[in-house]
């Protein structure tokens, strides 16, 4: 028996079928354009993705340094000796106290700037030039900078604390109580700039007929800010404030060169304190250990962020 297919009754859609009335071919992509691709892929292998499995691999033996014997398996032991490191878990805490320090007060001073500097005022080209001068500074240089600031005898503070008579000034950075408050200022200094360069991107693509139109309507300055500027910057603002608290919380060289984790261990990070296990005590197995640990903090954050991120795509 034959079967024919029934032709489509009047008004009912029959299948799709492109202008020229034959089926378009199905495109695969050329093998040979995997070609362009490996410039880029192959650094990402082999600077990134082979040195991240290598460090998994080496946190599951008991790898040390000047170490005789052959390097042995041991699987979760250096993990269950974490468990019960307290001093880990006070770097940690601090590492958390820190990425929140620097990412909520630069995030806030960095949005003000940004209103400002996107503002038609006189030499705003020079403003906002001298504004990235910070993101422009070596880590290392803005820690040795802020030493000299921070100078319990010769430092700018001290000096100026002196003059206007409010006391003989202290050692910022190695008393217990001013120590990670006054790292955290110069974290805050010195990453401003790309967050108030990210947030002025986002004002100059939201358009200037809507603040009008709202001025027009009589809104008010804040009412402009939460009903315009607010809604078209969110996502800027979103995406700079997740990748902030993570570049924060594993940051290293600024604090090292500041403070080296002291005094007592008020200003060591995780990051710091991986690196002390690893390259002053030669324990390579178990700071691999730590680093396994933060990065499966940080994929954590990345996954709520992405989350998020996609939450609100379908909400729109």
């Amino acid at each position: 028996m034959t079967l024919a297919s029934a032709a489509p009754r009047s008004g009912e859609p029959g299948p799709s079928r492109p202008r020229s009335g034959r089926p378009r071919p199905v495109r695969h992509l050329d093998h040979g354009a995997w070609f362009l691709v490996l410039p880029a892929l192959i650094p990402i292998l082999v600077l990134s993705v082979g040195p991240l499995l290598y460090g998994i691999s080496l946190a599951f033996t008991d790898s040390q340094a000047g170490r005789t014997e052959p390097t042995e398996w041991i699987g979760t032991l250096n993990f269950q000796d974490l468990a019960h490191d307290t001093l880990f878990w006070d770097s940690f805490r601090i590492g958390l106290l820190w990425a929140l320090g620097v990412t909520v007060p630069q995030f806030v001073l960095a949005l003000g700037l940004a209103l400002l500097l996107s503002q038609n005022l006189r030499f705003r080209w020079l403003a906002r030039a001298l504004a990235i001068i910070p993101w422009a500074m070596p880590e290392v240089v803005v820690g040795i900078m802020w030493r000299l600031v921070y100078n319990p005898d010769a430092g700018i503070l001290n000096e100026t604390i002196r003059d206007l008579g409010l006391g003989d000034g202290r050692d910022w950075l190695t008393g217990l109580a001013t120590a990670l408050p006054a790292v955290i200022v110069v974290g805050i200094w010195a990453g401003m700039p790309q967050t108030t360069v990210a947030l002025l991107a986002g004002l100059q693509n939201t358009p200037y007929e809507l603040h009008e139109a709202a001025a027009l309507d009589g809104a008010g300055a804040w009412r402009r800010f939460r009903t315009v500027t607010w809604p078209a910057i969110k996502p800027v603002a979103l995406a700079i404030t997740a990748l902030n608290f993570i570049w924060n919380f594993n940051s290293f060289a600024l604090v090292y060169v500041l403070t080296n984790g002291g005094p007592g261990g008020r200003t060591r990070l995780p990051m710091l304190f991986a690196y002390e296990e690893a390259f002053r005590y030669g324990q390579f197995g178990y700071a691999a250990a730590m680093g396994c640990v933060m990065v499966a903090v940080i994929s954590v954050m990345l996954a709520l962020y992405l989350v998020g991120r996609l939450k609100g795509g379908d909400e729109k």
